[in-house]
């Protein structure tokens, strides 16, 4: 091992490499290894330490650029279980796709008010603010009492029969209704029920008149 000198012809600078020889095997030959110490200062002849150059990364600007971490700004805790039941219901039996059809700009209005309605059956309307900040809905936000108010105001004859027409065709090819009558006579004096009537045997006794609606879907 040794050090070399080596001027540039068009720089005339002189630049010093240390050298190292070894045997190449599959030349059979002696080779030599060079790596670059530095240039010579021609006053001193000291050597000066070239400095080391990192590569420069390209930076693609159009390329995206992955979001970093972001901060938890707000945190709330809600009940999903239930709506979103109902969210697959509407989807089974296209209540949802009907709705928006009917009503495109106030569906969802409709969808919370209907599942706040049977979750909450025995509260008033008034309670959905209240209802609406503990549970994923459609609207997704509030609706004021007034605001629900007009809301059924603007639901007009020619748009709910045309939402009744959707559902009924949907229904017709996979749906059988099974409807029968029938009477129970009776001596009792406490039924309010219980009053006279005329069965297909003719009793002459007071009776209660029922009615059975069977709906088969396949």
């Amino acid at each position: 091992m040794g050090i070399i000198y080596q001027t540039n012809k068009k720089t005339g600078i002189t630049y010093a490499y240390q050298n190292e020889s070894y045997w190449n095997k599959e030349k059979q030959q002696s080779r030599a290894k060079r790596k670059l110490l530095g240039k010579v200062d021609p006053a001193t002849g000291d050597i000066i330490p070239t400095r080391s150059y990192k590569k420069k990364e390209y930076i693609d600007e159009s390329a995206p650029v992955k979001p970093g971490p972001i901060a938890i700004t707000k945190y709330q805790r809600c009940f999903f279980g239930a709506t979103y039941l109902f969210d697959q219901i509407g989807k089974s039996l296209g209540l949802t796709v009907d709705l928006k059809d009917c009503f495109p700009e106030n569906y969802k209005k409709i969808l919370s008010i209907a599942y706040y309605l049977i979750l909450e059956e025995n509260n008033a309307l008034s309670r959905f603010s209240h209802w609406q900040k503990l549970h994923i809905h459609p609207y997704g936000e509030d609706i004021a009492s007034q605001r629900s108010s007009e809301l059924f105001q603007s639901i007009d004859e020619e748009s709910r029969m045309r939402f009744f027409e959707k559902q009924g065709r949907r229904r017709i090819e996979k749906e059988y209704w099974a409807f029968d009558i029938t009477s129970i006579s009776s001596y009792s004096e406490a039924l309010s029920q219980v009053k006279n009537g005329r069965n297909k045997e003719h009793d002459r006794l007071p009776q209660i008149n029922l009615a059975l609606l069977i709906v088969i879907i396949n």
